[in-house]
């Protein structure tokens, strides 16, 4: 079985001569994706692979790369583990790029903005509910960031005890929340504010102070300090 490469295209089709010749900024997003997967297979190139990929699920282009897990990958054909695993660390590579030039030298937080920053990119194209918790030292220096729960498409179900279970084993004297609504408003639901309080509560018997409640949307976000609820 013979797979057709980069070499064996016509020249005006060659992303890596082109790339050479004018700079990676010259490649479409197809051409930059067949770079990075560099082979086709007997019935297309490289290529034509990574249009027919990009052209997907409503043809959401490189987004719609975040939103596939490995098997969804593999799902596609001309598709294998390899290929599977390098889109899904284009993707992986994205989001951290993104996150280590929103967080700055030091992870350290003084507003919301900071922190949808730091998560926006992340979490606003996910399918289900995450809450992922930030635990602060006295300096509000971020000491450790988890996953708390991974829910449904509208709820994460997660409960304070969980919570403060991590924020205690890391000594964290402060915490704040983030979650995503898939939907892509991130106006808070009574669930959410009931929510909020229940952990602000559990934080004060404690001697762990809740923060904020932050809400991922697409491209949006919401505090729940800032609104006044917590």
């Amino acid at each position: 079985m013979h797979s057709v490469t980069m070499k064996e295209l016509p020249p005006e089709e060659r992303p890596y001569e082109k790339c050479l010749r004018n700079g990676p900024e010259s490649l479409s997003d197809p051409e930059l994706l067949a770079v990075i997967i560099r082979t086709g297979s007997r019935q297309e190139s490289s290529l034509s692979l990574s249009k027919r990929v990009l052209e997907m699920d409503g043809g959401d282009g490189l987004l719609g790369l975040l939103h596939r897990s490995l098997p969804e990958l593999m799902e596609i054909p001309g598709i294998g583990p390899v290929k599977a695993v390098q889109l899904l660390c284009i993707g992986e590579l994205s989001r951290r790029i993104w996150r280590q030039a929103a967080s700055g030298e030091e992870l350290s937080f003084h507003s919301p903005q900071a922190i949808a920053n730091y998560y926006m990119e992340e979490m606003r194209h996910r399918e289900q509910e995450e809450l992922r918790a930030m635990f602060f030292n006295t300096k509000q220096v971020l000491i450790k960031e988890l996953l708390i729960s991974r829910g449904t498409v509208n709820a994460s179900l997660a409960t304070p005890r969980e919570i403060f279970i991590e924020a205690l084993r890391y000594r964290a004297v402060s915490l704040i929340l983030v979650h995503n609504h898939p939907s892509g408003d991130p106006s808070p639901s009574r669930e959410d504010v009931a929510f909020t309080k229940r952990v602000r509560l559990a934080g004060e018997m404690v001697g762990i102070a809740l923060l904020d409640h932050i809400i991922i949307g697409d491209n949006a976000f919401l505090s729940l300090k800032e609104r006044g609820i917590l």
